[in-house]
């Protein structure tokens, strides 16, 4: 038997198995059905659906398509929106964490770049950005305003009173304002408040209602973005392919509900309830609207081909108001553009943390990352955290570690007599499991022994990838020496190399008894394989592997030396 070698055969091949299953799923899962069968659109702008389509409060009708434009400065018509593009100029914002760029055209967000992490670890300059305006990764935060009568939407052009905006010292807040006005005295204010330290944005629109007549309004925000197909590099090597990169809404009842957009195509998403929020989400980072937790919002996705790649719309519709001549009032909505920070989006809004995707391994990777952030906590060093980490872990399963040692201990004395009864008994299969069981129950060995550990740590191990796998906060951790990031490949393969000897070692000190020349070839072939596929893999998981190698080389030198005294 090969003892230590055989959990770390088993977790490897259940690993790549999973990891097979994940690609297979990627590629050859439930094909959209064709694009042509959804809306086409000829504006580069998201159209929002016709009363038909949603259901507002009050009975308010949601602009169609035509119908978007109409609702312009002072009651003009504007100019073709290619051309305001050409001559507009963009509003900067830029706080301590932030530094975003406001289209006065709808008064959406087009660029936001995080100030604290760059793109490359050896750039630094180079951050950033999650929002694009246009190509084939254009992603872009819109909001406005939907009534009978004229209310500016994510088509209308505002006015600023600044270019630039700056988060100055002393200062916790930015107020952007924007305007509009109709030419029947509706005039609405737009308004970014951006705080210190927060990703968290909020957007407010203050009607004022001085048309001499009621107003009826709603208020709706979305996340629209092109998703050109899948340009990552093949293999399970790389973590970002198999993050999770879709759309994701959450409310109280239904919790977290995950939606690829591919799957937009197949079955647009309707949705209304309270206290929730929706999410457009890739690794490490997203953006998110979450509208007042009071309100009853109606949630929905959308489609749109045309020319270039197809682009996909989450979207919230808020009730619908009534605002008196004379009076006014004010629509609120937070917006999120950021990393996915597990100990502070928790407290942005309910579910939020949600986004970090563990997929079924949640329920292990969760407490899995808190012990290792509480142990970061301490130490100030993700990489000596993990191996804090598998040292706690393999503490907590020596017992059972060691039962699996003795079982195969007790195995290996067995050996002798079972090749004696393989040749008693031949091929005769059914009367050589019959006397091998009785000589089990006889010697008081279980077979079956050694699996429990085994299986106890398989989903550790892979709740575990994916706690390093998602967690922003190992994003470009350095460690020590050599290893400056943990998120990407060790640079020179020492630590695949080190895990590699600590097998070699671990096969040593465990002769292959028993085992026919085949499968000593294959065992013997083991490391190796090892070392060629963790050579691709982030550091910080090799880290964990290695560790737990050389943990349980020292384990198993221990309780072998153990049980032959005791002998």
């Amino acid at each position: 038997q090969m003892g230590n070698l055989r959990p770390v055969l088993i977790i490897g091949l259940v690993f790549l198995g999973y990891m097979i299953w994940v690609q297979w799923q990627k590629d050859y899962g439930p094909a959209p059905k064709p694009a042509a069968t959804q809306t086409q659109s000829p504006s580069d702008t998201a159209s929002v659906p016709s009363m038909a389509e949603e259901r507002v409060a009050d009975a308010v009708d949601l602009p169609t398509p035509s119908d978007l434009g109409t609702s312009r400065p002072e009651g003009k018509i504007s100019e073709n929106l290619e051309e305001v593009r050409d001559k507009r100029q963009l509003v900067s914002v830029k706080t301590d964490v932030l530094e975003v760029q406001i289209d006065p055209v709808g008064g959406t967000l087009v660029s936001a770049i995080l100030l604290d992490y760059p793109i490359k670890q050896k750039e630094p300059e180079n951050l950033v950005n999650l929002l694009a305006a246009s190509g084939d990764r254009m992603f872009i935060a819109q909001s406005g305003l939907l009534s009978r009568q004229q209310a500016p939407n994510h088509t209308s052009t505002y006015r600023s009173e600044k270019d630039t905006y700056e988060l100055s010292d002393g200062t916790d807040e930015i107020i952007v304002p924007l305007t509009w006005v109709s030419d029947d005295g509706v005039e609405v204010t737009k308004a970014y408040v951006f705080r210190r330290g927060a990703y968290e944005i909020d957007v407010l629109h203050d009607v004022d209602n001085r048309s001499g007549s009621d107003w009826t309004g709603s208020r709706y925000d979305q996340l629209q973005r092109s998703v050109p197909g899948d340009e990552e590099s093949a293999g399970f090597t790389n973590p970002s392919r198999y993050s999770f990169e879709g759309i994701g809404f959450y409310n109280p009842e239904d919790k977290f509900e995950k939606i690829d957009f591919d799957d937009v195509a197949d079955e647009p998403y309707k949705k209304t309830s309270r206290g929730g929020w929706l999410a457009m989400i890739q690794h490490y980072f997203f953006a998110a609207w979450i509208p007042p937790a009071e309100d009853e919002v109606t949630y929905t996705t959308q489609a749109i081909t045309g020319n270039g790649w197809p682009r996909y719309v989450a979207r919230n519709v808020s009730p619908a108001r009534l605002v008196a001549s004379g009076d006014s009032t004010q629509f609120s909505s937070r917006l999120y553009i950021g990393p996915k920070l597990q100990d502070e989006i928790p407290d942005v809004a309910s579910g939020l943390e949600y986004t970090v995707n563990y997929g079924i391994f949640t329920v292990f990777s969760k407490p899995l990352y808190w012990l290792l952030a509480k142990i970061h906590s301490v130490v100030g060093n993700w990489g000596w955290a993990i191996v804090i980490l598998t040292i706690l872990i393999k503490a907590a399963f020596f017992k059972l570690t060691e039962a699996q040692y003795r079982s195969t201990a007790r195995m290996r004395k067995l050996q002798p007599r079972i090749e004696q009864l393989k040749e008693r008994y031949g091929d005769d299969r059914q009367r050589m499991s019959q006397a091998m069981m009785e000589m089990y129950k006889k010697e008081k060995v279980n077979p079956l022994g050694g699996c429990l550990p085994i299986l106890v740590q398989i989903p550790i191990f892979i709740a575990l990838y994916w706690v390093l796998l998602e967690s922003v906060e190992l994003r470009q951790a350095p460690f020590i020496l050599w290893i400056d990031n943990l998120s990407v490949r060790d640079p020179y393969f020492i630590l695949p190399l080190l895990n590699a000897a600590f097998m070699f070692a671990t096969q040593r000190l465990t002769p292959m008894v028993g085992m026919d020349p085949l499968q000593q070839k294959m065992m013997t072939m083991m490391p190796v394989v090892f070392s060629i596929m963790f050579a691709f893999f982030p550091a910080g998981l090799v880290l964990y592997w290695a560790t737990n190698a050389g943990l349980s080389l020292a384990q198993q030198w221990y309780i072998t030396r153990k049980i032959a005294a005791a002998d």
